[in-house]
């Protein structure tokens, strides 16, 4: 069996992983993101989630280690500046990841936007195996994407193609953290569906957290406001998936992340809204799906591409680019 390690980084969660060559989960660990906190306390919830996965036997039999990060990234450079953590600012996380007392010796980590680490694995295994163009995308506490063209993991320079997230859908809208106005991430992401839902005069339940999924609950109780932040959500959704298609034409486009386990809440008014703005004829019906492994997406995306890297055994192995110092990945088992 070959193993490999996997990272996955983002607002609300640290997660890792080892991952078998089959894409199987062997053993996973977790600590909450603390994102508002200093550069060395989010390195320390990284390093427990590494000091964890080292315990288990299958640790020293690691061929190659995957870093999916929220963005932007810089893969080339191995530096993160997540918009939803204000602390890691071209943060060298590669080398800080390299220097684990544990880590076996010359294994040089391998960084990937979460959201393309998300679409490598969702083309893998999931529900864009197959399919030569898509767009995939994760909707949580920010929203990204990751586009295969031709067959082919499009990674970008440095790492970030498919960022659907800073896409700007409304001219005059408000600032997004990363400077822009008007992003799609203002108006899907997660916080943005529980702020606009407060905003307008919904209130969680005692006792419960004010989050979209406590929206999308209310939605489905019928509640006007959170049904408004959704159909807001998926509005915004539905304009740069359009755009996106118009750009490189898309033959699926498949939603993963905490957001999209709503379900009909948003789905069903963002295949309706897709009707408004996919009107030419190459865009018209484009199927819009839910990603198949759900949470686990960024983890092994992460083993999938990190292994291509380095050259080590998988079994119907993804296919990247070669952009971004990323070779391409073999569409079968490497000799």
């Amino acid at each position: 069996m070959t193993v490999y390690g996997a990272l996955d980084i983002g607002g609300t969660k640290i997660a890792g992983a080892l991952v078998d060559n089959a894409g199987t989960l062997l053993v996973r660990a977790q600590r909450p993101t603390p994102a508002q906190r200093s550069a060395g306390e989010l390195m320390a919830a990284v390093t427990s989630v590494l000091d964890e996965l080292a315990l288990h036997p299958m640790w020293d039999e690691l061929t190659c280690l995957g870093i999916a990060s929220a963005g932007p990234v810089d893969t080339a450079a191995g530096t993160v500046s997540p918009v939803n953590i204000p602390a890691w600012r071209r943060f060298p996380l590669t080398a800080r990841v390299a220097a684990h007392p544990r880590l076996p010796l010359g294994l040089r980590p391998v960084l990937v936007g979460d959201a393309v680490a998300m679409t490598a694995a969702e083309h893998w295994l999931g529900a864009a195996r197959g399919f030569e163009n898509a767009l995939c995308m994760v909707v949580s506490t920010g929203v990204g994407g990751g586009l295969v063209l031709g067959g082919r993991l499009h990674t970008g320079r440095t790492g970030n193609a498919g960022h659907i997230g800073h896409i700007t859908v409304n001219l005059d809208g408000s600032l997004c953290p990363c400077g822009a106005p008007g992003c799609v991430e203002g108006f899907a992401s997660g916080t943005a569906i529980a702020a606009h839902a407060q905003a307008a005069g919904w209130s969680a339940p005692a006792g419960v957290a004010p989050t979209a999924a406590a929206v999308a609950d209310a939605a489905r109780a019928g509640n006007p406001y959170a049904r408004a932040a959704y159909e807001r959500a998926a509005q915004a959704l539905a304009a740069a998936i359009a755009a996106t298609a118009a750009l490189v034409e898309l033959d699926l486009v498949v939603i993963g992340g905490g957001v999209a386990q709503a379900g009909d809440t948003l789905f069903a008014p963002l295949r309706r809204r897709m009707a408004d703005y996919a009107v030419l004829d190459f865009t018209r019906g484009l199927p819009v799906v839910p990603a198949l492994l759900a949470l686990d997406a960024g983890l092994i995306g992460a083993a999938a591409v990190a292994s291509s890297q380095a050259g080590v055994a998988s079994s119907q192995a993804p296919v990247a680019s070669s952009q971004a110092g990323v070779p391409a990945l073999s569409s079968g088992p490497r000799p």
